[in-house]
């Protein structure tokens, strides 16, 4: 006879025909006994560390007996500001076996203080928390907690959430302007799980390499999905992700573009071998040697890099979807289609309106609103129809691929009214090994121009106009640049040119760099096309610490 704490729970919700695991209610009110697979990430000493994932339930379920002490009770919200770590994940894993929300947030992007009365949080969790007493407490007593066993440390602390329900709050990027908050549902996430694991069948003889931020929720995914359907999972931060692969061999790496362009650069430049085989060899050395795919998606991926990954043998499956939609699309083994984002996903419909401008509608929704944003942005995103207009352009081709052109942000509009779009002209430029980032100006402009951020060694000034220029040949006359800014500083998250996704701030770029661009655009005679104006930017003055 199967013990109900320890069996899966199952759920008919997510379609009408499949009976699928429920995963938020299976790490919720399941006491989970899995010896054989293994959650690996780094101490405090950044030395790899693993648990069995039984053990990381159980200290799960320590974490919660405390956070019931402290007045957590079932929709409580508890925030989380700091980077990954075992502690965070614990945190999160509790607040679910407590029927709670976790509010999940990016450090260096909010304030502390403000937190616990803005989004109306029970309990926050930082880095420089107080340990015992207050609304905002340490990160450090989660791992006391942890290893604070129990004998009456109660298997289940209530009945199961509802489909309905909300899981976790997550945000935008920000990208636009402050982040909005998005209350995401629980069936939303059971549906994403469910079409993810119809796709690829992750299971026993996996390991799940995370390294973005926890607080992106999708991440999180990972760790339930581990916990449901049996595989291993390892947590790493960006910027130990490769070491930290190539120590646990993961046989699935969780990326963005920006990640997998950095790798691209550095092997290129080291004359790789034309030889298919030994290009994959150094490719999977790259992550372990045990990579059956890489995920992609938050972002658009060049060509450049699909080709490279995909060249060698090393499948890099791109995909497509919004915190306000979750996935949408996804290629994989059975539907894959380069440059595309692959097939929509049978629990989604999508339409496209008269300025195709793709709409998204979902059978489980993530919500039908933001709970924090401006006034005015609901409407403009959340349809009446239940329907999330995503701003982004693109097209169905004749198979039911979907391929995303980019955001209607995206599109430049020159004195002469033409529209570029951005991402089209900026991907061309990207083909020169110097430039790493790239950003389009000149909304009502008579011409365009591009700040460029550039990897080490960076070209010289003639060289980088020669490689403009040749893009321009190809190029119809309003979408040619014909001056470049070069920054003096990669864009960054810490310099608050990228978001945490690592895709550049347009307005925080052209913000950065007015001065040069407003000069540019002023000259007479304007730079031409055929010998574009290469601009060195000032380096950014600092701010005085005294």
């Amino acid at each position: 006879m199967t013990d109900p704490a320890t069996a899966p729970v199952t759920t008919d919700a997510v379609t009408h025909t499949d009976t699928v695991t429920d995963v938020v209610n299976t790490v919720a009110l399941r006491r989970c006994t899995d010896t054989r697979h293994r959650f690996h990430h780094r101490g405090p000493d950044g030395e790899l560390r693993s648990l069995t994932l039984a053990e990381l339930d159980a200290r799960a379920g320590n974490v919660a007996r405390h956070l019931r002490a402290l007045g957590v009770r079932t929709r409580d919200r508890v925030g989380i500001l700091a980077p990954n770590s075992l502690a965070w994940v614990l945190l999160d894993l509790a607040v679910i076996r407590l029927g709670a929300v976790t509010a999940g947030f990016e450090p260096g992007r909010f304030d502390a203080e403000r937190l616990p009365r803005d989004y109306g949080l029970k309990l926050l969790f930082t880095e420089d928390g107080d340990e015992h007493s207050g609304a905002v407490r340490a990160m450090g007593a989660v791992d006391g907690w942890a290893e604070d066993f129990a004998p009456d440390t109660p298997a289940r602390h209530h009945e199961g959430y509802d489909p309905a329900d909300i899981l976790a709050i997550k945000f935008t990027s920000g990208s636009t302007g402050v982040p909005k908050g998005l209350e995401t549902t629980v069936a939303s996430v059971n549906s994403s799980l469910h079409e993810v694991q119809r796709m690829f069948a992750h299971g026993d003889g996996d390991n799940l390499l995370v390294f973005l931020g926890n607080w992106f929720l999708q991440q999180r995914f990972w760790i339930y999905s581990a916990l449901a359907h049996g595989h291993d999972v390892t947590l790493a931060r960006l910027d130990d992700a490769l070491d930290t692969a190539r120590r646990t061999r993961p046989t699935v790496v969780m990326g963005v573009p920006g990640f997998y362009e950095e790798i691209r650069r550095r092997l290129e430049g080291m004359a790789l071998p034309a030889d298919p085989g030994k290009r994959q060899e150094i490719l999977q050395a790259e992550f372990g040697g045990r990579v059956r795919y890489l995920w992609t998606g938050s972002a658009p991926a060049s060509r450049a890099v699909l080709e490279f990954f995909n060249d060698a043998g090393v499948p890099l499956y791109e995909g497509y979807g919004l915190n306000e939609t979750c996935i949408v699309a996804k290629n994989h083994p059975g539907a894959f289609r380069l440059g595309s984002v692959g097939k929509v996903l049978p629990n989604k419909t999508v339409r496209f309106d008269r300025d195709g401008v793709l709409i998204v509608g979902s059978r489980h929704p993530v919500n039908h609103r933001y709970t924090w944003c401006a006034p005015g942005t609901n409407e403009k995103m959340f349809l009446p129809t239940g329907e999330v207009r995503t701003h982004d352009i693109g097209h169905l081709d004749e198979d039911g691929f979907l391929y995303i052109h980019g955001r209607v942000d995206d599109v430049v509009t020159v004195s002469s009214g033409y529209n570029v779009l951005a991402p089209l002209v900026e991907e061309c430029l990207r083909g020169h090994p110097a430039i790493r980032d790239c950003v389009l100006y000149g909304n009502g402009e008579e011409f365009l121009s591009a700040v460029v951020s550039l990897a080490a060694p960076a070209p010289d000034a003639a060289e980088l106009s020669r490689h403009v220029a040749r893009v321009n040949e190809d190029l119809l006359p309003d979408q040619r640049v014909h001056a470049v800014v070069v920054a003096p500083e990669r864009f960054s998250t810490a310099n608050g040119l990228l978001t945490g996704q690592l895709k550049p701030k347009r307005a925080a770029v052209h913000e950065r760099y007015a001065r040069e661009l407003s000069r540019i655009h002023a000259r007479t005679p304007a730079p031409t096309a055929g010998r574009p104006l290469v601009v060195v930017a000032a380096e950014p003055t600092r701010r005085s610490t005294t």
